[in-house]
C-alpha cells in the first residue's frame, strides 16, 4: 500500500472555500480503482491548515492517480489558494488499509 499524508497551508481568505475547491478532486479520486481512502481533516490548532490522508493499493495505482484528468485539474486549481508549498509524507507499507488499535476499544455503558 502507498500511504500519503499531505499538509496544506491555505491563504486565510481562501480557507473557508478549500473543501469546496477540492470537492470534485476528492470525489473522483475516491472512485478510482486502487484508491483505499482519501480523507481531509482541518487542523484544530490552525484553521488555515488541512491535512489529506490517502492510500492506494499499490505504487502502480498511485502512478495512475497522478495521470488522471482530475489530478491535473486539481494541480492547476489549488495553487492560488495555497499560502505555502504543501508538505508530504509518502511511504510504502505492507498493510492494505486500516487495522484496529489494540490498546483501545469502546466500553459498554
Amino acid at each position: 500500500m502507498i500511504f500519503i499524508v499531505v499538509k496544506f497551508s491555505i491563504r486565510p481568505d481562501r480557507s473557508e472555500d478549500w473543501l469546496s475547491l477540492v470537492e470534485n478532486f476528492t470525489t473522483a479520486t475516491r472512485k478510482e480503482e486502487g484508491n483505499l481512502f482519501f480523507e481531509w481533516s482541518r487542523s484544530v490548532d490552525n484553521p488555515h491548515q488541512f491535512v489529506l490522508v490517502e492510500a492506494f493499493e499499490s505504487a502502480a495505482a498511485g502512478a495512475v492517480h497522478v495521470q488522471t484528468e482530475h489530478f491535473r485539474a486539481a494541480m492547476t486549481q489549488m495553487p492560488p489558494a495555497l499560502a505555502a508549498t504543501p508538505e508530504i509524507i509518502h511511504v510504502e507499507v505492507p498493510e492494505q488499509g486500516w487495522s484496529t488499535m489494540s490498546e483501545l476499544a469502546p466500553t459498554e455503558h
